[in-house]
């Protein structure tokens, strides 16, 4: 078996590599009996010669690899056919800008593993890189709060490329009595989390967060139970709730004069109600002035998110007085974060986790066998089909 680690072809660049060179000297000392091959790249956080020097082979051409691990989508016109591809496909929710990405994985007969789709058997994502969503993510609301308020600045995350670094920027800041709620409680918010208590901001529950003045810097986390009640006024249900949307109510309106900075990390679909509607933006008591949405779903749980951003140009600005978009950090704006692609802000950070969960868990299927099943419920396509668990995406590749 021949693996072989993806360049990144996304512009602007993604950074983040699958295994870094480290990782794969523990792989091949682990797994002596499979090759392992990285394509070159001018832009991975670590570059060709990190690689080389470790004597990790690099190559222009991996088109002789029997399995590929990337991180984002792969371009059509990258594909090779009859290969086995592992990556964030972004398909599984009938995302309609990645339709031609998939038809095209189906018509050149290639076998397609989604880590998004990688799964314990009981429940639960083995992959991800929702925590460093979440921790780049809170960076970036202090960074645009610093610019909105002209009381600080601070460089992009990108810049410092290391997680030490940056949480010591953030823990020298005097916020004064600034007010913060974040929404979620999966990876995303696990690492607005760790960022605010790296910081050592006050918590306070929700209802302490409405209901007594502030004295310092402060935070308090909304989950869906804080955030989503049942219309008809019958008791909180975690699986009711996934199933039943349209029977609920969302009283984020609660928070809207409370907050100075909304972080949104919670997970949403389009028949959740939103955090608030635009309109409620025009009110005089709409206080907040920073949101970073992580979350990122356009005109979705944040409905003035208009639009995805990109580190290197991450904010733009929502006019409470004319209800549009506008350039950002004006004096009726509230201005929004909603880069896309926050991981590579820190891809060292980012791929070192990611490696290590790759290394201990998903790796030794490929190598020796899927006894547990677990990447044969995340194998999208295969010989040239939908595989039976997701043929119900059977009419969005039809168009």
């Amino acid at each position: 078996m021949k693996i072989g680690l993806l360049r990144e072809w996304k512009k602007p660049a993604d950074k983040r590599v699958a295994l870094t060179p480290d990782q794969c000297v523990q792989f091949l000392n682990k797994f002596p009996e499979v090759d392992l091959v990285v394509e070159e790249s001018l832009d991975r956080t670590f570059p060709d010669k990190a690689y080389t020097k470790l004597e990790i082979a690099v190559a222009k051409d991996i088109s002789d690899c029997d399995v590929l691990f990337g991180i984002k989508e792969v371009p059509i016109e990258k594909l090779i056919p009859n290969k086995t591809y592992c990556f964030f496909s972004h398909t599984i929710k009938q995302q309609a800008y990645n339709r031609d990405l998939l038809q095209a994985i189906l018509e050149k007969n290639i076998t397609l593993i989604d880590y998004e789709t990688l799964t314990w058997s009981e429940g639960g994502r083995i992959l991800g890189f929702g925590k460093w969503a979440g921790i780049a993510g809170a960076y970036n609301a202090f960074l645009t709060w610093g610019k909105k308020t002209n009381q600080f600045s601070l460089p992009p995350a990108y810049e410092t490329d290391d997680y030490e670094e940056s949480i010591r920027l953030l823990s020298e800041l005097n916020l004064h009595k600034t007010r913060i709620v974040f929404t979620g409680n999966g990876r995303v918010a696990a690492g607005i989390r760790e960022v605010l208590e790296q910081m050592k901001l006050k918590e306070c529950s929700p209802q302490e967060f409405v209901s007594q003045p502030p004295r310092s810097a402060h935070f308090t986390q909304l989950t869906s139970w804080d955030l989503y009640h049942r219309k008809d006024g019958g008791p909180w249900d975690i699986q009711h709730f996934y199933e039943n949307h349209e029977d609920y109510c969302c009283e984020f309106d609660n928070f809207l004069s409370h907050a100075d900075i909304l972080i949104n990390g919670m997970y949403w679909e389009d028949s959740m109600p939103p955090l608030f509607n635009v309109q409620d933006t025009k009110q005089s008591n709409f206080a907040i002035k920073v949101i970073a949405d992580i979350t990122c779903d356009v005109e979705g749980s944040v409905p003035i998110t208009m639009e995805a951003t990109n580190i290197y140009n991450p904010t733009f600005g929502w006019s409470k007085s004319e209800q549009k978009q506008v350039a950002p950090f004006g004096e009726d704006t509230i201005d929004i974060m909603a880069v896309t692609n926050l991981p590579t802000e820190l891809p060292k950070n980012a791929s070192e986790e990611f490696g290590t969960l790759l290394l201990k868990y998903v790796l030794p299927l490929v190598v020796n066998g899927d006894k547990s099943s677990i990447l044969k419920r995340a194998t999208i396509t295969s010989g040239g089909a939908l595989t039976k668990n997701y043929q119900y995406l059977t009419d969005f590749v039809n168009g």
